[in-house]
């Protein structure tokens, strides 16, 4: 079959075999440019989403594990005994061990209050208790967690304490509660603060 064209007479299956043949030359040059990409995309792909996945290993790590782990209920166990020592440890003394009682107090303490104890008891408590022979004993009767925090907490202690002195030999009681803020230093939680509410 033949196709009149401008002043050429073309057969019909000539053009039809030309433009097959160009179209396989161009589609052939497309394959040679996209199927090395076609060959590397999956392990491409597969390289990404495990680099993906290791960032987002590490985050949930970094944001989520090791904050719910600096602050599980065992750490919780460990800073109501803390707040707890140091609590009957700085409400306790008596007058012929005050240098003993208040060294142990200040292995409990640190930062700014453990420096107003330091002034506290030197200046206020030893003198007093010298003189009147002032002895004061604490108990924690309950405590609870307030805030936790991977490196400070704050604990409500409510306490008990008795207090003999020469004036007042059959003793006073008294009962309080204390917000208790402690700091997390090498390891240890120590007391860094104590308000009486």
């Amino acid at each position: 079959m033949t196709v009149k064209t401008d002043n050429e007479e073309v057969d019909v299956f000539d053009l039809v075999g030309t433009a097959d043949a160009e179209d396989v030359r161009v589609e052939a040059g497309k394959r040679r440019w996209w199927t090395p990409l076609q060959r590397r995309w999956f392990p491409l792909t597969l390289a990404f989403a495990l680099v993906l996945s290791a960032a987002l290993a590490g985050w949930l790590y970094f944001a989520q594990y090791r904050p719910d782990r600096a602050t599980d209920q065992a750490v919780q166990q460990t800073v109501l005994k803390a707040a707890t020592d140091g609590t009957v440890a700085l409400l306790s003394y008596k007058p012929d061990s005050l240098d003993h009682d208040f060294t142990t107090a200040k292995s409990h303490l640190t930062g700014d209050f453990l420096s107003y104890y330091n002034k506290f008891t030197q200046e206020i408590v030893t003198p007093a208790a010298k003189q009147k022979a002032v002895s004061t004993s604490a108990a924690v009767v309950r405590s609870a967690v307030m805030e936790m925090h991977p490196d400070s907490a704050v604990v409500m202690v409510f306490v008990n304490q008795a207090t003999t002195s020469n004036q007042n030999p059959d003793g006073s009681f008294a009962a309080s509660t204390v917000k208790v803020g402690l700091t997390k230093v090498d390891g240890s939680w120590l007391i860094s603060s104590f308000d009486p509410v």
